[in-house]
């Protein structure tokens, strides 16, 4: 593996007691949405109060005065590329950029080389000799070398920290393999991720069909590869009655069927990613690479479906889906140059902006999509909330502060991001992971 190639944001402090004083403490698991104190001990919370009634003495205090306190938030979609591919990503780079986010746990897709479909990759991944700043969760391979073939060792993995299974960037396409993921991950309190393409109806189409794909001259991805899996894959939940989560949904019918689902009952949730919401095919105009992505940028009418799914509740979390790829990977003709974009230092900026001031959507249901409900995905009952006996993972932001995102700043190593230049809202000033303050902005 290659050396850390800048600063990881490595701890700034670490006190065996920390007080937080009279910010905005919203925690939608509490239902709490008020001015509070908040007291942590050997990296727990241990009392919240009432803003300036906490009288106690600790090592380090911060003032929130003016700042939102957040549970931290947990990324569910995150390509961290060790082992194997250290040349776009290390776990150390990667880790740092979340914090500069606001990220206080990552969870990191199996499409490594080797594939993390064993246990000994699992641990080597969460070894403190990577240098990771926040808390990586694994999320490990569904089947052995993500082939769709045979389920890999779920219950040894989970031993190993293992927080769900997916195949992703690979599609399990067979029925009766899927049908056993979820049966075997059921039985093991674990949900599995699917990434919905039918590839066989994806193979070399580089953004989805419509009229710009036509008029650029661009084989496009039809809408009914994503549904046609989303659809198989709620039917195995409901005959199974196991966990599906859904990852980086796109479409309108994609969502429209999770939507029938939930209200059947089934246990299915979905994840968006900030791009879906943001950008439509028309951004690929320009062959611009940094706007390709799979699932690709869909249409205008897509875009909405998944605004209204974020407003009525449907959608149930935001992953970056951070996908960081070296230079001549992305610079070169839009076919030929790889998927994915970065993106975990914007995305709260980006919700604040977008979700918050132009669609008036709570802050308590920000941080419900980036935490809350991330949390209970992977069944992380401790995170995702500050009540007390909770890890003290914590995220503090100026929701007011307004910004612009360098890219050329970034503590990834890769720069393939569409966001350079952007104006945002909510600018974090400290991320704390177990009591620790890991970055400070």
């Amino acid at each position: 593996m290659t050396s850390p190639k800048k600063s990881t944001g490595a701890a700034l402090d670490a006190p065996e007691s920390l007080l937080i004083l009279g910010g905005g403490l919203v925690d939608p698991a509490q239902g709490i949405d008020a001015p509070k104190d908040l007291l942590i001990r050997n990296g727990r919370i241990v009392e919240i109060a009432d803003a300036s009634t906490l009288h106690v003495t600790a090592d380090a205090t911060i003032s929130a005065r003016g700042l939102i306190i957040a549970p931290g938030l947990i990324d569910l979609h995150v390509h961290l590329r060790e082992p194997g591919q250290s040349h776009k990503e290390s776990i150390a780079s990667g880790t740092a950029a979340a914090a500069s986010g606001g990220y206080t746990s990552v969870c990191a897709m199996p499409n490594t080389v080797p594939v993390n479909d064993t246990p000994e990759i699992t641990r080597w991944m969460r070894d403190a000799e990577r240098g990771a700043v926040v808390n990586v969760f694994p999320i490990a391979a569904a089947t052995v070398a993500s082939q769709g073939e045979k389920l890999s060792d779920y219950k040894a993995l989970q031993l190993a920290g293992a927080v769900a299974v997916t195949d992703d960037g690979k599609p399990i396409l067979e029925d009766g393999i899927m049908e056993k993921a979820l049966v075997a991950a059921h039985k093991l309190g674990m949900v599995v991720i699917q990434h919905a393409e039918d590839t066989r109806l994806t193979e070399g189409r580089p953004m989805t069909e419509g009229a710009t794909s036509f008029r650029l001259g661009l084989r496009g991805q039809p809408s009914e590869a994503e549904v046609r899996i989303v659809k198989r894959d709620i039917a195995l939940a409901e005959k199974t009655g196991a966990r599906l989560h859904v990852a980086h949904i796109s479409t309108a019918a994609a969502l429209a069927a999770v939507r029938e689902a939930k209200a059947r009952g089934v246990h299915v949730t979905c994840e968006l990613a900030p791009h879906h919401f943001l950008f439509t095919d028309e951004n690929v105009a320009g062959y611009d690479t940094s706007y390709k992505m799979n699932p690709p940028l869909r249409s205008r009418a897509d875009r909405e479906a998944m605004m209204a799914g974020l407003l009525d509740g449907t959608i149930d979390a935001i992953a970056t889906d951070h996908a960081p790829h070296a230079f001549y990977e992305k610079e070169v003709e839009f076919e030929r140059a790889a998927f994915g974009i970065t993106g975990l230092e914007v995305a709260l900026g980006i919700a604040i902006a977008k979700l918050h001031r132009d669609h008036g959507m709570p802050l308590t249901r920000v941080i419900e999509l980036l935490s809350a409900n991330p949390a209970r995905i992977i069944s992380q009952n401790l995170r995702g909330t500050l009540r007390i006996g909770a890890h003290a993972d914590i995220t503090l932001f100026d929701p007011k502060k307004r910004w612009v995102y360098d890219v050329s700043k970034t503590r990834s190593y890769s720069k393939n991001c569409p966001y350079d230049g952007m104006m945002l809202y909510g600018k974090v000033t400290h991320t704390i992971v177990g009591g620790r303050v890991v970055f400070k902005g």
